[in-house]
């Protein structure tokens, strides 16, 4: 009697979200996409949702509501996409500062893009987006304090892949070697697959 095939990854992750964290610059959205097509999953970019629900960009955000203001939006968008299922959510770097954040995000698999500062800098010089909250006289400094209070916490995350500059393909292989381990054995799995709410969120158009 033959063995029955062993079920695929996307199978073993029964639509279950996967939100990739990590600082400004660890490449969550460069990432996030190619990781998505290869599971046959959905891409949104949280930081991009938040701009559509506010109809403003993140720094006019942050310019009129300031930070909390713009990490309320933040939790409220996320509560929305925690909604959905098969999805691969960029978010954006102190997303793990909010215990209510964490909530949405453990319904899912939590994965930590961990990139060091260096690289982190390069990439962020090298990148046109206005980045709020290094909008100061020493910006190295300042990505350094960000990262001293965001590092224990983004330690919590279900994986940690760690970056040395490689491709994107390369982190997405990487994460997919990776999920395996964290994943129930597929002995144990419910039968049924995991239910999670739906939600009629304002970001719906942009899940299609």
């Amino acid at each position: 009697m033959n063995n029955p095939p062993l079920p695929s990854l996307g199978q073993r992750l029964q639509g279950l979200n996967i939100y990739l964290i990590g600082m400004m610059g660890a490449g969550k959205s460069a990432v996030g996409r190619p990781l998505a097509e290869a599971l046959s999953y959905r891409f949104i970019d949280a930081d991009d949702a938040i701009e559509q629900v506010a109809g403003s960009s993140i720094p006019e955000i942050f310019t009129t509501e300031g930070e909390a203001g713009f990490r309320e939006m933040e939790t409220a968008v996320l509560s929305q996409i925690a909604g959905w299922h098969s999805l691969v959510v960029a978010t954006g770097g102190g997303v793990v500062t909010r215990p209510e954040n964490w909530g949405h995000m453990r319904q899912g698999v939590v994965v930590w893009l961990d990139a060091p500062a260096p690289l982190l800098l390069k990439r962020l010089r090298a990148d046109s987006t206005p980045r709020p909250l290094l909008q100061v006289g020493d910006p190295a400094a300042r990505l350094s304090e960000l990262m001293a209070q965001r590092q224990p916490l983004y330690a919590q995350a279900d994986l940690r892949v760690p970056q040395a500059g490689d491709s994107p393909a390369q982190v997405v292989q990487q994460v997919l070697e990776g999920l395996p381990a964290i994943l129930k054995d597929p002995a144990t799995a419910p039968e049924a697959p995991i239910e999670l709410r739906q939600a009629d969120g304002q970001i719906r158009s942009s899940l299609n």
